[in-house]
């Protein structure tokens, strides 16, 4: 079984590290400290021009959770247009509506605009905020979504493998499952052999410090202790450890 690292970057340096690391494919962001919003055409623009590993790139217009208004869904209309322009595998995005469903219109009108421009339509962890995912699942199939990036519904991954097990044995013929949530060199193999699932997503965070971060009066600090003069990357050694974590684990 083939299996695949994903891992999720927020910088152009993130992604070289990704790259050396062995990383199959890099989730592109900016501003992880908010758990990744839609990348600046910057970041995406460099990340293309010195990375060989395929990209997929957020769609995220503000942190908090998917359900858009009309401003901020054509904020993402917008980023996405401009992204697909150029040399990306696909854009991660999740549309969700007030009532926990998938918002069946506005992700219809993201994956044929990625459609057209021949990209991957992956939607991402707004998954794990719907209250049905059989009936979730169901509809991303039918609206054509190639992947789904998802912790069964729990807070890690290793949590939810039951769910993750029960989604993949359903519906993998029809639509790729990618783990992600907590996932990491010491559980994948757990994750592995209790869902049958081949694809994984790390952040492998580390911590380095800015020492303009706090002054005397003022502070720039979203860390907690001991991290808060610190911001958060891709540690390379921790991406060295989740790619071969998840390659042995296939073995």
């Amino acid at each position: 079984m083939k299996t695949i690292a994903e891992i999720c970057c927020g910088s152009v340096e993130d992604v070289l590290y990704a790259q050396k690391a062995g990383a199959d494919r890099i989730e592109l962001n900016n501003a992880m400290s908010l758990t990744g919003l839609t990348p600046s055409i910057g970041t995406l623009k460099l990340a293309v021009a010195n990375c060989n590993v395929p990209i997929v790139a957020m769609a995220r217009p503000r942190p908090g959770g998917f359900n858009y208004n009309k401003y901020e869904f054509e904020t993402m209309l917008a980023d996405i247009e401009a992204m697909i322009t150029y040399d990306i595998e696909g854009v991660a995005f999740g549309c969700l509506d007030k009532n926990g469903d998938i918002d069946k219109e506005k992700n219809e009108i993201i994956i044929n605009l990625l459609h057209e421009y021949g990209k991957d339509a992956v939607f991402h962890r707004a998954f794990d905020c719907v209250l049905d995912p059989f009936k979730a699942i169901e509809t991303l199939i039918d609206l054509g979504v190639k992947r789904v990036l998802t912790s069964g519904l729990q807070a890690r991954a290793i949590e939810g493998v039951d769910l993750l097990g029960q989604l993949h044995q359903e519906y993998g013929d029809k639509i790729e499952i990618l783990v992600g949530g907590g996932v990491n060199a010491s559980n994948v193999s757990d994750i592995i052999h209790q869902t049958n699932i081949n694809q994984f997503h790390s952040s492998c965070t580390g911590w380095r410090k800015d020492p303009t971060t706090i002054t005397e009066n003022v502070s720039f600090a979203f860390a907690e202790p001991p991290h808060e003069q610190d911001y958060n990357i891709v540690d390379y050694a921790t991406a060295v450890e989740f790619v071969q974590g998840v390659n042995a684990a296939a073995e």
